[in-house]
């Protein structure tokens, strides 16, 4: 890339050559967002240097676009994808059910496991019903930026292992728990893009043999935490969807599984009621 001197007045046509040939799918949209987001054209070249070796844009930026909202993500935190907007919008569909069928005299109670930036939970709020947010993770990185995007809608976060990280006083009280855990295979990271194979930390990505490690754990434990209306959604792979709907017939929990093909996204529902 030229140095930053001769980049007095960088244009759009300068970089959308260089991030294609990077392999940067959507060039275009990443060079509107470096333009509009560099503060003069040493941060830009900086900037589109670090694009260039991998880094995720969103790093770089400092924000992430998930469900018509900017969220906050530090370096060394998982990016939300575009995949995970089924889950938040499963998530609301149910929350709003559940909700109207308890007559609760709120708007029910969310839990959002290994919320990284916290961006589920805050997209569900933006969709309305959701009385008590309380996100959790185990990486004190992403709590720390999870409590920045959760500021402005009142949830809490919490630091900790799964369900550990959580107030007592939630069992047997939540209508809805919402997990992003990892779930890619370990055998399987290799083959993943630069962005996350190189730059996201394995913790983020790492789903143990078979992808399910972590699903075993929130699934076994659930029954635990929600209210006798409650419900469990996960994202998953549609590889895996159907190991996933076992763990969670095996605890007792009646499974559906959902797929988008727009969004290239899949989720498993469990509910302790039959569908």
């Amino acid at each position: 890339m030229p140095a930053p001197e001769s980049l007095a007045s960088p244009g759009f046509a300068d970089l959308v050559p260089l991030l294609r040939a990077a392999g940067c799918v959507f060039a275009e949209d990443e060079a509107q967002v470096l333009l509009s987001e560099a503060c003069g054209a040493a941060e830009l070249y900086e900037w589109v240097e670090r694009r260039i070796s991998g880094e995720p844009l969103e790093w770089i930026v400092g924000w992430a676009e998930f469900c018509g909202l900017r969220i906050a993500v530090d370096q060394g935190v998982f990016v939300p994808r575009r995949r995970t907007e089924l889950l938040v919008s499963q998530a609301a569909s149910l929350l709003r059910e559940v909700v109207g069928a308890a007559d609760l005299p709120a708007s029910g109670t969310l839990v959002d496991l290994c919320c990284g930036s916290g961006a589920v939970g805050v997209a569900v709020v933006s969709h309305g019903s959701v009385g008590e947010l309380h996100s959790a993770d185990i990486d004190p990185i992403a709590v720390e930026c999870a409590r920045r995007n959760l500021a402005a809608v009142g949830g809490h976060v919490h630091q900790g292992d799964l369900y550990a990280a959580l107030p007592a006083r939630l069992k047997k009280q939540v209508q809805l728990i919402v997990v992003n855990a990892p779930y890619v295979p370990t055998a399987v990271l290799p083959t993943m893009p630069p962005e996350a194979r190189i730059h996201e930390p394995p913790r983020c990505l790492d789903g143990g043999a078979d992808g399910l490690n972590l699903h075993r754990r929130v699934i076994r434990e659930a029954p635990e935490w929600l209210d006798a209306n409650g419900y469990l959604v996960i994202e998953t792979s549609e590889r895996q969807a159907a190991g996933t709907a076992a763990l969670m017939a095996a605890a007792g929990l009646a499974a559906r599984i959902v797929h988008s093909e727009e969004l290239d996204g899949t989720v498993v529902v469990g509910s302790p009621q039959c569908w």
